[in-house]
C-alpha cells in the first residue's frame, strides 16, 4: 500500500511539468505534420506540430512578440537540409536545425539551431545558433491550423512560408544546384555505374545541357566512349568538343557518329538541332540524309516531309508524312497526324 501511495505522489508531482506530452503515442491537440520540397537533388524537409487558432488571439497574445517562439506546437520544429544551402542570401551547411522564430510588429527574426532536439523554444540558447536572418511578414488569408508551405518554387530556390491565423513569414533558400549536382555526380560514378556507358553519359549530358564544367563533361564522355563506342557516346562527345569550341576534332567525330546512327538516332538528331541548338539548316540536310539512307522507315518519312515542308511543297510534304503514320509506331501516330492537318492547311511543320 505504502509503494501505491508513492507512485502516485510521483506522478502526481510530474504531471504538471508534461504540458501536453505523452509518455504513450496518443493523439494530439496539435497535430504533428510534415512538408519536404527537392531543389535540383537537394531535399528540404520541415517536421512541425499544427496548432489551431480555436478562436485565440494569436499575434500579440499566445505567441507574444520580441520572444523567441517555437515556430510550431510541441517539441523542436525542425527544418533539414541535404546539401548547403543559403536562406535570404546567408550561407547555412547542410543538416537538421530546430527553427525558432521572434515575431515583431514589422519584422521577424527566423532562427536556426544548431540544438534540434529540444522541447519547443523553452531550452533555447542564443549561443548554439547556426543562422539568424531578418525577414518581413505578409498578410494572409485565414488558416487556423498553422502550416509550411513551399512557394515560388524555381529550380535552385523556394520561398518556405509559415501561415498562422490571417499572418504569413516568407523566407527563401537557395541551392547551388550545378555544382551540388556536378559534385553528387562525381561521386554516384565511383560506384557500379562507372562501369555502364549510360552512367557516364548521363554525366557528361548533364554537364554539356547545364553549361558547367566542360571539360569535366569532356572527361566524363571519353569515359562514356571508353565503356562503349556507339551512336549515343560519340555524338555526346562531339557536341561537347564544339560546345568547347574545338571545333576541328568535333567535325569528324560528329562524321563518324552518324554514320553509325540508325533511323530514329538520326532523324532525332535533326529534330534536336532545330529545337534546341536553333539549327535550321543544319537541320535540314540531316533530315535528307535520313531519307537518303532510311527510305521506307517511318521517321524517313517524316524527314522527306520536313525537307518538303521546307520548300513549301506542303502536298508532297503531306504525302510523306501520311506514309510515316501507316507504319510508325501507335505512340506516335497521333502526333504525325496533327502533322498532316498542319500540311493541308498549308503550315510548315518545322516552324
Amino acid at each position: 500500500m505504502r509503494l501505491h501511495v508513492t507512485s502516485l505522489t510521483v506522478f502526481a508531482f510530474v504531471a504538471p511539468f508534461l504540458q501536453g506530452q505523452t509518455l504513450l503515442t496518443l493523439p494530439e491537440a496539435s497535430q504533428r505534420a510534415s512538408v519536404t520540397q527537392r531543389l535540383g537533388i537537394t531535399d528540404i524537409t520541415l517536421i512541425y506540430h499544427r496548432p489551431l487558432v480555436n478562436g485565440r488571439k494569436v499575434w500579440g497574445g499566445l505567441v507574444p512578440y520580441d520572444q523567441v517562439w517555437r515556430a510550431g506546437a510541441n517539441e523542436n520544429t525542425t527544418i533539414a537540409f541535404s546539401d548547403p544551402v543559403s536562406v535570404e542570401g546567408k550561407e547555412l551547411a547542410k543538416g537538421t536545425y530546430g527553427l525558432h522564430m521572434i515575431p515583431g510588429s514589422d519584422s521577424w527574426t527566423v532562427i536556426f539551431s544548431r540544438n534540434a532536439t529540444s522541447w519547443g523554444s523553452f531550452a533555447y540558447k542564443p549561443d548554439e545558433d547556426a543562422l539568424r536572418v531578418t525577414v518581413k511578414p505578409q498578410p494572409s488569408e485565414m488558416h487556423d491550423a498553422l502550416a509550411y508551405d513551399f512557394d515560388d518554387i524555381k529550380r535552385d530556390s523556394a520561398v518556405v512560408t509559415m501561415r498562422w491565423e490571417k499572418l504569413a513569414v516568407p523566407f527563401r533558400v537557395s541551392v547551388d544546384e550545378k555544382q551540388i549536382t556536378m559534385a553528387s555526380l562525381r561521386d554516384q560514378l565511383r560506384g557500379g555505374l562507372q562501369y555502364t556507358w549510360e552512367g557516364w553519359g548521363e554525366a557528361a549530358n548533364y554537364s554539356l545541357t547545364n553549361k558547367v564544367d566542360l571539360e569535366q563533361g569532356l572527361r566524363w564522355a571519353d569515359a562514356s566512349v571508353g565503356q562503349e563506342e556507339r551512336y549515343d557516346t560519340l555524338i555526346l562527345k562531339a557536341q561537347l568538343l564544339e560546345a568547347l569550341n574545338r571545333t576541328s576534332e568535333a567535325t569528324p567525330l560528329r562524321k563518324h557518329a552518324l554514320e553509325m546512327a540508325n533511323a530514329t538516332q538520326l532523324y532525332f538528331y535533326g529534330r534536336q538541332l532545330q529545337l534546341v541548338y536553333k539549327k535550321p539548316d543544319e537541320a535540314i540536310e540531316i533530315f535528307r540524309q535520313t531519307t537518303q539512307r532510311f527510305p521506307d522507315h517511318w521517321t524517313g518519312h517524316m524527314a522527306a516531309a520536313r525537307v518538303n515542308s521546307a520548300s513549301g511543297d506542303y502536298a508532297k510534304a503531306a504525302e510523306e508524312m501520311r506514309a510515316a503514320q501507316s507504319t510508325a509506331p501507335d505512340g506516335q501516330k497521333p502526333t504525325i497526324a496533327n502533322y498532316v492537318k498542319r500540311l493541308e492547311a498549308g503550315q510548315d511543320i518545322n516552324k
